[in-house]
């Protein structure tokens, strides 16, 4: 049986092992995870928080995290504004972006979900509303759903993986990680 691991990256913890670089210590993967032999399977960026999956395998890995195998990966994100019919028409058809036209996403406005607080709370601005998206893409560019959320008029907030394929965030808090049955 493969090791696969899914852990629930909080916000502001760096999705790799080790931080080189920085002269100010920051979070790694390492300050919840000590299992030998087992690497990040895709990435999560610092600033967003949830699924992130690890494995030795390195067909799983590959299988999860390369584009050419379209696995999609759900996404629960707090964006500026209320979101338009024609801005969910704009994300469901595909984004242009700097680096070429994205996939379809499926999207649909989404109830606030019940999350753990995050730490730092996102900035709150009174006169700004803002509304949640589910946001499901099939493709793994550098900072994508941020950058399709602001390219239809809507700055991301806060950014939650809830699902990679057939695994998801279900049951585990923010620093904790199970074996993926």
């Amino acid at each position: 049986m493969s090791k696969l691991i899914l852990f629930n990256k909080p916000f502001g913890v760096l999705p790799q092992f080790t931080d080189r670089g920085s002269e100010t210590k920051r979070a790694t993967l390492s300050d919840y995870i000590d299992l030998p032999g087992v690497y990040p399977a895709g990435r999560l960026d610092r600033d967003s928080e949830g699924l992130m999956m690890l494995t030795g395998d390195g067909k799983l890995q590959a299988r999860i995290s390369d584009p050419k195998y379209k696995m999609p990966k759900t996404y629960l994100v707090q964006v500026e504004g209320e979101v338009s019919d024609e801005s969910l028409d704009m994300l469901q058809r595909g984004v242009k972006l700097k680096d070429g036209l994205t996939r379809p996403a499926e999207v649909e406005r989404f109830e606030e979900p019940d999350l753990w607080p995050r730490d730092p709370p996102i900035r709150v601005r009174k006169s700004v509303p803002d509304c949640w998206l589910k946001l499901t893409i099939s493709e793994g560019r550098n900072r994508q759903v941020r950058r399709m959320t602001a390219a239809v008029g809507h700055p991301t907030l806060r950014l939650v993986r809830w699902s990679v394929g057939e695994w998801s965030l279900e049951g585990l808090q923010p620093g904790e990680w199970r074996h993926a049955e």
